[in-house]
């Protein structure tokens, strides 16, 4: 049974407010701006246009059909955030509720989400990135433009622009999470304006016969595009990474995940309308920017310069965001000794877990730079997929165990709720590919014999055995 040993909720929490601990500076305008820092990027940037070719103009129904999926889990996550104010997500409270080895099995799989998920949107960003800079006649050499072998007959060595992004913020995540913050708020606003000036100029532009027909390839198509697309969404799970960083918890992080999430699917939703109103669906294929080239449609070609520069500011953010949950998980397995402790130190002045700030920076920016990743999002989307899955369940299960324990938040209609929750989550998981599926086997198995060899005799709950 000390596979499944729990950790003591009341402890938890009163481990949380030991001072000289992570700094609490962060208020609900802060979450709220960090969640939309994290979720609006290469899902609207990007995604939409292989969405589109999936599903056609019924697009606008996949995104809602995986913000009903996430939506549910949001709210179990903002059960479990105000409940439990810990770093960690839900590696913290699935420990709490389900035991030490699916705490450590889902903390391990968040740790490839996050990280991929920082090294994709690093080489999308590094892509429009060399787009703008090309406009101004400037031109990098084409050894340092990608990873070997991602452009066919071309001889790259290493994708340099993902890699020095990725070093570039994780040097101002290392510095304090209030300044990191701050430039996340600044860049989130500029992104925001970007996506709100394509919606007031594209909407003249929308030819309403290229809705029809609105679902060309039937409720597959649809569902298809929707666990796609469900990559977009991925990002309001981390603002419950920043719970040991919040003033109020209790109040602000419920606000700070369903806030984010309610307003990026308006955005989503009407962002994917217009788009597919402007260009019929078939012309996106091969189309990485479908944005931008939607107002190029529209002859709108000042306003798609706007648009690519907002592509790399938002793109900045989620990197930014997803960064700063993977330390802050790391940092909570580190605390418990399922990896090593010196992962936990806190810097004496900025504040911050900074050696596991920096492993992550360098880590996961060596793979954007030398690693092709064109098959990412759904193994992206598969591990985020299976973390909803357990936060809705431990929701049930801790309601069982601790019914005294004082909610600030309650998950309506428990366990309906979460149980939809689970069953929208498998059924977009079931439209991944097979490939994916064997990928996500393989790292879990990896991540099972970390545990046994390293994690389960190292751990702080051992000794008490």
């Amino acid at each position: 049974m000390s596979l499944f040993r729990t950790k003591n909720l009341d402890h938890m929490v009163a481990q949380s407010r030991v001072p000289g601990g992570l700094h609490k500076v962060l208020g609900p305008a802060d979450l709220v701006l960090m969640g939309i820092g994290a979720i609006v990027g290469t899902g609207i940037f990007v995604l939409t246009g292989t969405g589109a070719l999936t599903a056609g103009p019924a697009l606008t129904l996949s995104f809602v059909i995986a913000a009903v999926a996430c939506g549910l889990a949001a709210l179990c996550y903002a059960e479990f955030a105000s409940t439990v104010p810990v770093a960690g997500s839900i590696y913290t409270y699935t420990y709490a509720t389900m035991g030490e080895m699916v705490a450590w099995m889902i903390g391990w799989d968040l740790l490839l989400e996050y990280g991929l998920a920082t090294s994709a949107v690093s080489v999308g960003w590094s892509g429009y990135f060399q787009s703008l800079i090309g406009g101004f006649g400037i031109h990098l050499p084409a050894a340092l433009t990608a990873a070997p072998g991602a452009v066919p007959g071309v001889d790259t060595v290493m994708n340099l622009p993902a890699l020095i992004i990725m070093l570039v913020l994780t040097s101002l995540l290392s510095l304090g999470v209030r300044e990191s913050a701050r430039l996340n708020s600044i860049m989130v606003i500029i992104k925001v304006g970007v996506v709100l000036l394509f919606i007031f100029v594209g909407a003249r532009h929308v030819q309403p016969a290229n809705w029809q027909p609105f679902m060309p390839f039937g409720m597959s198509g649809t569902m298809s595009a929707a666990a796609l697309v469900f990559f977009a969404f991925i990002g309001f799970d981390a603002v419950t990474s920043a719970a040991e960083e919040v003033k109020r918890p209790e109040r602000d992080l419920p606000i700070g995940i369903i806030g984010s999430l309610a307003v990026c699917t308006v955005l989503y939703v009407v962002v994917s309308a217009i788009m597919t109103g402007i260009v019929p669906y078939q012309n996106f294929a091969g189309v990485d920017h479908p944005v931008s080239l939607a107002l190029q449609y529209a002859k709108e070609n000042w306003v798609a310069g706007f648009v690519d520069l907002g592509a790399i500011v938002g793109m900045t953010t989620v990197i930014l965001v997803m960064s700063f949950g993977q330390t802050r998980i790391i940092f909570a397995m580190a605390r418990d000794g399922l990896l090593p402790k010196r992962l936990a130190t806190i810097h004496p002045k900025y504040g911050t877990p900074f050696l596991a700030t920096w492993i992550v920076g360098i880590v996961f920016g060596l793979i954007a730079a030398f690693v092709p990743l064109n098959v990412l999002a759904e193994l992206i989307n598969i591990g985020t997929l299976a973390a909803f899955c357990l936060v809705s369940v431990a929701v049930i299960v801790l309601r069982k165990k601790r019914p005294d324990l004082h909610r600030a938040f309650r998950c309506p209609g428990v366990p309906y709720v979460p149980a939809l929750a689970i069953v929208a989550c498998v059924a977009l998981m079931t439209f991944l590919s097979k490939s994916t599926w064997i990928a996500f086997g393989i790292w879990l198995v990896l991540g099972l014999a970390v545990y046994f060899i390293y994690s389960r005799r190292n751990s702080v709950l051992h000794p008490a055995e």
